[in-house]
């Protein structure tokens, strides 16, 4: 994108004053909006004030008012919930509440409000702004306040940031604390699975969500749920039939378990409730199952953030800052979002109101309406769990004679095996049959190839690694054997999910299609890496579980070198020569610095880094975290930065390092790993179809393509899964290193500095533009974004 780079710089914070609060439900990842409007706010020079308590706070003022420093917000990236405290407030309710709390805060000064809540707590906050003149005159009338002070801080400036675990409020993909929200509950799915299976047992689990189904409804996506009820999609007439029905076929089907997901505020399309209570008596008085009801409760809006959260609410609270700075009395009450991966700001009105109109329609029935407001992602959800979770007859499904192969292409990363079990079901779906190659390319030319089931892949969704094998070897010493195999069995299409080789492996047989016609069939790349190197996509499959992994193990080394005082950790990442997990897991884990391949450092960066640990060491903050990639230079290697970092930290600090190794690539994929592995490889399949209906040759009855764009890698985008082909992604690739030219995590590299408290320059181009909220026609759920 050709823009001249607009730097923050000339926003200066001085003479302003900010107060940040907390307020409604509360939801993990709060904690890191506090701590980077905090520090973001002292760093363009602005006072920054704590409102404790939420709005109960700034109406009761005296100590709910303090200003802060730098170091008070340390050390609570890693805590779940608020530090600052968040209440009900009815007194705020009244105008005579709000004219308390304008009285306190023109008195500090304070005329920007940074605040962290639901919609109710945001749609108070805008009333408060559209008041706040005629406030200030009624103060002045009491002789509260003078009328210089009604001159000097004639407006109000409100920037919200949504924090609540349901996901409920519209125009954002993700609000703060979802993510956290979902690995609660998929820790605790995962935990049951196993003792379910023991005794074949039915579970029903109630999630939160009194209004909104979206933890529901990914939690099922998910765990591969056997029946899920939310509030905006009520079951049809007779549903009771037709869920006992699906159970039993399961357990014929030789499945040992069966789970249920059921959103609190689940209704009928009577607008009835249905309760966990009530779906368990159903299950046991038909089907006579045993069964058990699990209440997961407060435990969803517990325990740590995620690496999404902290990064998240990172960006936003960063971002709410430059939207304060930038406000004029013009501008309207804004909130900061997500959409895709990019920053937005949105009027706040627009989006409150839009929320409303999702309850509105589903109180008058209007259900389908209600799914098509919540926006493109729900949308998206519900119609891939629908694809996925129930298999229609074999009489009932098309018979399209077409072959397509499923094979794992390089390491191995979380998320891989749902996004198999994702292209099986849905290219059986759609009339295909569907083959399993073991081993990748390397199996692929032994002739290791079978047909797989709609059941053979159920329960992959939670598996770690890769359940078909994966090797890194290229196709290219084996393509004579491999057009054997393509031949023999009829192969007229390739789905292949893996990292850089799998890519680099499709460039290969893009290459070799003029010497093999075998290799004339569409080809699809879904990205799976943790390294989250592929050319073409902006998130990889099986980076986010990675992060997280990082993440904890640097909470875990951060507590304990905060024990033992004046310590610094060196940690090595995995990544090749890409340094998003560094670089992530640095701003996720408030490290001090992170050495990357893309940003060359040299002797003097470390000696500045050295510099900056020892002032650090005289403050209360008494602990350093540095993170390495593994390749970010061959010289100055962790050994050597750990040694350095000794000498020179001599007497003030001392030093310890960490290799994690290959625990980053293992574990259970984290809910979004598994979530984006089935929406991507759901919607690669459904490309697949499109391209062999397109490229079949009746008269001489084959699969005959031979253009570039019948090879693609279909990758995240900014704000959209687009398929590229791999033809033109070659221009846009490193091969020597194995990474993208062009990286649009770079941009959030300054994120990390500011936050560790180094002068740094941010390219603020891409925000600032308030955007409006968009309606979608149901036709653009099918091609937007995740």
């Amino acid at each position: 994108m050709d823009h001249q780079p607009k730097f923050f710089e000339n926003l200066s914070g001085t003479g302003k004053a900010i107060g940040v609060l907390t307020s409604g439900g509360d939801a993990q990842g709060m904690n890191a909006a506090v701590r980077a409007v905090v520090r973001m706010g002292i760093y363009v020079k602005a006072k920054v004030y704590f409102i404790y308590e939420g709005y109960q706070g700034m109406v009761d003022g005296g100590d709910n008012i303090v200003e802060v420093s730098w170091e008070s917000v340390s050390s609570i990236l890693q805590v779940g919930g608020t530090v600052i405290g968040s209440a009900r407030c009815k007194s705020f309710r009244t105008r005579e509440g709000r004219l308390q709390a304008a009285c306190n805060l023109v008195k500090r000064g304070i005329t920007n409000l940074c605040v962290i809540g639901g919609d109710g707590s945001l749609t108070g906050a805008n009333l408060f702004r559209e008041e706040w003149s005629g406030l200030l005159e009624e103060l002045a009338k009491k002789g509260k306040i003078d009328q210089e002070a009604v001159k000097k801080y004639a407006y109000l400036n409100i920037v919200g940031m949504v924090g609540s675990i349901d996901n409920d409020f519209c125009g954002t993909d993700m609000t703060i604390g979802t993510d956290s929200a979902l690995h609660r509950i998929i820790e605790v799915v995962d935990a049951i699975m196993t003792t379910a299976q023991s005794h074949q047992r039915t579970f029903v689990l109630e999630v939160m969500g009194r209004h909104c189904g979206y933890l529901a409804l990914v939690s099922a996506l998910a765990c591969g749920a056997d029946w899920v009820f939310i509030p905006e999609y009520p079951p049809e007439e007779g549903w009771e039939d037709i869920m006992c029905v699906k159970l039993s076929e399961n357990r014929a089907r030789k499945k040992r378990l069966n789970i249920i997901i059921v959103a609190e505020g689940a209704i009928d399309c009577h607008n009835k409730p249905i309760t966990s209570e009530k779906v368990k008596e159903l299950v046991v008085q038909r089907l006579g199952f045993d069964t058990r009801v699990t209440i997961l409760g407060h435990v969803q809006r517990g325990g740590t953030p995620s690496a999404f959260d902290r990064i998240l609410a990172s960006r936003m609270g960063v971002e709410a800052v430059l939207a304060l700075l930038e406000g004029t009395p013009a501008t309207p009450a804004c909130v900061v979002s997500l959409s895709g991966n990019q920053s937005v700001r949105l009027p706040l009105m627009e989006c409150v109101q839009m929320t409303q109109q999702v309850q509105k329609a589903m109180d008058e029935g209007r259900f389908i309406e209600a799914v098509r407001l919540r926006g493109r992602s729900f949308e998206n959800n519900l119609n891939t769990y629908k694809l996925l979770s129930q298999k229609k007859p074999d009489a009932e499904l098309p018979k399209s004679n077409f072959n397509v192969a499923v094979l794992n292409v390089g390491a191995p990363a979380a998320g891989m095996n749902a996004a198999v079990r994702a292209a099986v079901r849905v290219g059986i779906t759609e009339g295909h049959k569907m083959f399993a190659v073991i081993d990748g390319f390397e199996g692929f030319a032994k002739g290791k190839i079978k047909e797989i089931t709609w059941g053979d892949v159920g329960g992959w969704t939670g598996q770690g690694g890769s359940i078909l094998g994966t090797k890194r070897t290229l196709p290219a010493k084996y393509l004579e054997k491999i057009a054997d195999q393509m031949r023999t069995n009829n192969i007229n299409a390739l789905m292949v999910i893996g990292g850089f080789e799998a890519y680099d492996s499709c460039v290969h047989l893009h290459e070799a299609r003029s010497r093999y016609v075998e290799f004339c069939v569409p080809i699809c790349v879904v990205p799976a890496t943790i390294s989250n190197n592929v050319p073409g996509t902006d998130i990889s499959i099986g980076s986010d579980t990675a992060l997280n992994t990082i993440v904890e193990t640097c909470d875990r080394i951060k507590q304990s070198a905060s024990g033992t005082k004046r310590r610094v950790f060196i940690i090595e990442t995995m990544g090749g020569y890409c340094g998003y997990l560094a670089n992530m897991g640095a701003l996720a884990a408030g490290a001090d610095a992170a050495y990357i391949f893309e940003e060359q450092f040299d002797i003097r960066e470390l000696q500045a880094n050295v510099e900056h640990l020892t002032e650090k060491m005289k403050t209360s903050i008494q602990r350093g975290l540095v993170l390495r990639n593994e390749n970010c230079n061959e010289n100055y290697t962790t050994d050597f930065i750990y040694q350095l970092y000794s000498e020179e930290g001599k007497g003030v600090f001392d030093c310890r390092k960490n290799v994690l190794g290959h625990m980053q690539q293992g574990g259970a994929p984290s809910p979004f790993d598994r979530n984006f592995g089935t929406k991507i490889s759901a919607k690669a399949m459904q490309w697949i179809s499109k391209k062999l209906v397109e490229t079949y040759r009746k008269e001489e009855g084959r699969v005959f393509a031979n253009t570039d764009d019948s090879v693609c890698l279909l990758g995240m985008r900014r704000r959209t899964l687009l398929f590229q082909p791999v033809a033109e992604l070659k221009n846009e690739t490193d091969f020597v290193h194995r990474i993208p030219k062009e990286q649009w995590w770079l941009k959030l590299r300054p994120l990390m500095k500011i936050l560790a408290k180094y002068k740094t320059s941010y390219d603020v181009s891409d925000s600032g533009q308030l955007e409006h909220v968009a309606m979608h026609s149901p036709k653009e759920a099918e091609t937007g974004t995740i």
